[in-house]
């Protein structure tokens, strides 16, 4: 089972659209796939129309009580999509109160990764979307990745924000499993603004070794698809935003 964790400490630079869009396409290349939602703000729940605070259990359970929710009883906790393959683990606006609960409790950091383990036979794939901030939740989906996705948006201050993820990534290599590959994004790109094109010159010069080298153009009917509560893939398959991922979906599985 492959575990993608897309994470950048900077919101509004694209993690959520590309969490659902990579899921999206996965799909519906016939795997069996987990969106994981780690956010408070539940942005991916509610993409798919999920509104986790009327569900009884959602992943603020697994984290609150581990030990009731693996296997079958993890996989109660899921819900299904309109898309074949898909399903999610929702999130809830308990998640705030992770960090205070649980901060200062050891042996916390593996918690998502036992759970994921328990159910490794029904998926392919799991994508996990964060929030853009380091605490319990981060730190759990990094423990379990078998790759990391950084979206980061072409303008300047995003570019500030990579700077601090990237240096958490480091930080947090010691508990990351080996060789964990790291893949930048680069998202929201618009050839006809000079601050973009800059931007994305910026990221080839300072992380050559992790930037893929396409990008994520702006592209309006991502946002549609959010709007129709389905994946970009299957609202509008042939759009720009939804051939730049199949792409970056093609070029990591020509690696090595």
């Amino acid at each position: 089972m492959n575990i993608w964790t897309v994470a950048n400490q900077k919101g509004g630079v694209g993690k959520t659209t590309s969490a659902v869009t990579i899921g999206g396409i996965l799909a519906q290349q016939k795997n069996r796939v987990l969106l994981v939602d780690t956010d408070p703000h539940a942005s991916l729940s509610y993409y798919f129309g999920i509104d986790s605070e009327t569900l009884n259990s959602s992943i603020y359970d697994v984290f609150a009580e581990p030990a009731d929710f693996l296997g079958a009883s993890l996989l109660d906790v899921l819900c299904p999509t309109e898309l074949k393959g898909l399903q999610v683990l929702p999130a809830t606006m308990a998640l705030a109160t992770l960090d205070r609960k649980m901060g200062m409790e050891s042996g916390k950091g593996l918690i998502l990764k036992k759970a994921l383990k328990s159910i490794e036979a029904h998926f392919d794939y799991v994508v996990i979307d964060c929030p853009p901030i380091l605490g319990v939740s981060m730190v759990n989906a990094l423990a379990c990745s078998s790759r990391i996705i950084v979206p980061v948006q072409t303008e300047h201050l995003a570019l500030k924000g990579l700077d601090r993820m990237m240096r958490t990534l480091q930080i947090m290599r010691k508990t990351m499993p080996a060789d964990v590959p790291i893949s930048i994004i680069a998202t929201m790109f618009d050839r006809r603004v000079n601050a973009t094109i800059t931007a994305y010159n910026k990221l080839k010069e300072d992380y050559p070794d992790y930037l893929w080298r396409g990008f994520i153009p702006v592209d309006t009917r991502l946002r549609d698809a959010s709007e129709a509560r389905v994946p970009a893939s299957v609202f509008a398959p042939k759009c720009r935003g939804v051939f730049a991922y199949q792409k970056w979906l093609k070029d990591i599985s020509s690696e090595g």
